[in-house]
C-alpha cells in the first residue's frame, strides 16, 4: 500500500504504507522545518490523537521524534482534531501534530500538521516539507539539547469552556428546553468529548451509542446515512429530541432529526449559518462542492455567499479575505471563527442546540425551513496518459457560455443547477458533483458532464 503523501501530512494503513521509519522521517522533517522558521528558539509543539487502536504507538514515536529534534512536547493524549487547534494557540506552541485519519477505518492512521495558528499548513509550507522529507534533510540533537514532554488530559474541558462562553451559544434556553440528545461517537474521542459538552450545555438526558473510546470502530466512521441505521433506530426508540454523529476526530458533524431521519449533512452548516446570521449579519463561505442553500440563506440575511476551492485550509483562507461570520464544507464541517479556524463538531453542536432551543420547533420542522437541494456525486475513471488539465480545457471551452468557477477544476452554473468538476489529489479520477432542486436533474447534469468526459479521454 502507497503512502499517501500531501500537504497537509501524511496517511496510509499501519504497517503497510504508514510505517515507523516513515513516521520519523516525516515527523522530523516537520519539526525541522519549524526550527527553519523559528531560528534559535526553543519549540513548543502540541500533540493529540483520536482513538485508533494504533494511537498510542504512533503518538509515542512522534513524541519521542520532536524531542530528539529538541522540541518540547504538550501531549493531549485523547483530543478531537478542533482541541489540538485550539490547544496550539492557547500554548502559544509553534505548531501541532494531530494524529488521526479521520474517517477512514481502523486500519488507517495519519499526522495531520498545523502551524503556529492552530490551523493547517500552507501549501507552500506543506510541499517544503514534502521536498526535506525526501532528501532525508534534517537532523537531531544530543543529549543536552532534547526536548521534554508534558501531558495535559485535561485541555477538553478548555475547549468546552471556551464554547459555552460564546455569546451566541444560549445554555439557559437549552436547560428549558429540557432536551433528551442522543449521539454516536463511533467509539473515539467523541466518547469522552461529546457526553462533557451536552452537560455543560445543560442537556436534561444524554443518550450515548459507540461512546468507549477504544477505537474498535462499531461501524464505517464516516457519518453518511448508509453507516447510521444504528443511530437513527435510537432516536426513534427513546423519543429523543435529536442525534448528533461525529467522525472520529470530531471535525464533522452529522444530525439526525427526532424522527430517526436525515437532518442532512450539508445542511449542518446551513442551520448553524441561518442562527448566525439571525443575530449577525456578515458574510459565508464553504467550498465549490457544497449546496448552494448557503447562499440562499446568506442572501436572505442581506450577507454575500463566496465559494473556495476544496480544503479545509482553502475556506479558512477565503473565510479570512471576506471577513466571514460562519463558514466551513458540506460534509458537516462548522468554521466558527469567534472560537476558532478549524472545523469543530463540538461548537456546531452547541450552536445547533442553541438554534433548536430558541425556535421553539421540533429538529425536522426547522429542517424544512431550508431550501432542499439533492447533491449527486460520481466520477469517472481516467486511462492511462490522460490529461486532467486537458480535459478541463475541452469542458471550459464546450460551456463557455454558462458562468462558471474555475479556481479549482471548473464549477458550471446551468439554470437548473450546478456542476463541480475536478481532479482528485490521491487516485487518477475526476469527480464530478452535480446539485439541483430534484435528484434526478442533478444526475442528469452529472451524466451530461460525465459522457462529455468519456468521450474525450477514448
Amino acid at each position: 500500500m502507497t503512502l499517501i503523501k500531501s500537504i497537509s501530512g501524511i496517511r496510509g494503513i499501519v504497517g503497510d504504507g504508514l510505517t515507523p521509519p516513515e513516521i520519523v522521517r516525516f515527523t522530523s522533517a516537520y519539526v525541522n522545518y519549524i526550527r527553519q522558521e523559528n531560528a534559535e528558539k526553543r519549540l513548543k509543539i502540541v500533540v493529540g490523537r483520536d482513538a485508533r487502536v494504533s494511537g498510542q504507538m504512533v503518538s509515542a514515536m512522534v513524541c519521542s521524534i520532536l524531542m530528539s529534534c529538541g522540541a518540547d512536547v504538550i501531549d493531549l493524549g485523547l483530543a478531537t482534531t478542533p482541541t489540538v487547534e485550539m490547544a496550539v494557540k492557547s500554548y502559544g506552541a509553534d505548531g501541532g501534530i494531530i494524529i488521526t485519519a479521520s474517517h477512514n477505518p481502523a486500519q488507517w492512521n495519519a499526522l495531520k500538521l498545523l502551524n503556529e495558528k492552530g490551523e493547517f499548513l500552507s501549501a507552500a509550507a506543506g510541499e517544503t516539507i514534502l521536498q526535506l522529507a525526501e532528501r532525508n534533510d534534517f537532523g537531531y540533537m544530543g543529549y543536552r539539547d532534547i526536548g521534554t514532554c508534558q501531558q495535559d488530559n485535561n485541555y477538553l474541558v478548555t475547549h468546552i469552556n471556551k464554547i459555552l462562553a460564546l455569546p451566541l451559544v444560549n445554555k439557559i434556553a437549552i436547560e428549558r428546553a429540557g432536551f433528551r440528545i442522543a449521539f454516536d461517537a463511533v467509539n473515539s474521542v467523541g466518547g469522552l468529548a461529546l457526553p462533557a459538552l451536552l452537560k455543560a450545555l445543560g442537556v436534561k438526558e444524554i443518550i450515548p451509542l459507540n461512546a468507549n473510546p477504544d477505537g474498535l470502530f462499531a461501524h464505517n466512521p464516516e457519518p453518511l446515512p448508509e453507516h447510521l441505521a444504528g443511530i437513527c433506530s435510537l432516536v426513534k426508540q427513546t423519543g429523543a429530541d435529536a442525534g448528533f454523529v461525529v467522525d472520529p476526530d470530531v471535525d464533522r458533524l452529522a444530525i439526525i432529526t427526532e424522527t430517526g431521519g436525515f437532518f442532512g449533512e450539508e445542511y449542518t452548516l446551513v442551520a448553524v449559518a441561518d442562527y448566525i446570521l439571525k443575530h449577525e449579519s456578515g458574510n459565508t463561505v464553504s467550498n465549490l462542492s457544497s449546496t448552494r442553500a448557503l447562499k440562499d440563506v446568506t442572501e436572505r440575511y442581506g450577507g454575500q455567499y463566496f465559494a473556495s476551492a476544496v480544503g479545509e485550509v482553502n475556506v479558512v483562507e477565503m473565510m479570512k479575505k471576506t471577513r466571514a461570520v460562519i463558514g466551513g464544507e458540506g460534509n458537516g464541517g462548522v468554521i466558527y471563527p469567534d472560537l476558532h479556524y478549524g472545523r469543530d463538531a463540538l461548537v456546531g453542536i452547541a450552536l445547533f442546540l442553541s438554534h433548536l432551543a430558541t425556535s421553539g420547533t421540533t429538529c425536522s420542522d426547522l429542517r424544512k425551513t431550508y431550501p432542499d437541494y439533492f447533491i449527486s456525486k460520481n466520477k469517472v475513471v481516467l486511462k492511462p496518459g490522460s490529461n486532467p488539465s486537458d480535459i478541463l480545457v475541452h469542458i471550459k471551452k464546450t460551456y463557455k457560455d454558462f458562468p462558471m468557477n474555475d479556481s479549482d477544476g471548473i464549477r458550471i452554473d446551468f439554470p437548473e443547477g450546478w456542476v463541480h468538476i475536478r481532479q482528485s489529489n490521491t487516485e487518477p479520477i475526476m469527480r464530478i458533483y452535480s446539485e439541483a432542486a430534484a435528484m434526478s436533474v442533478a444526475e442528469q447534469l452529472a451524466a451530461r458532464i460525465r459522457m462529455d468526459i468519456s468521450q474525450w479521454i477514448c
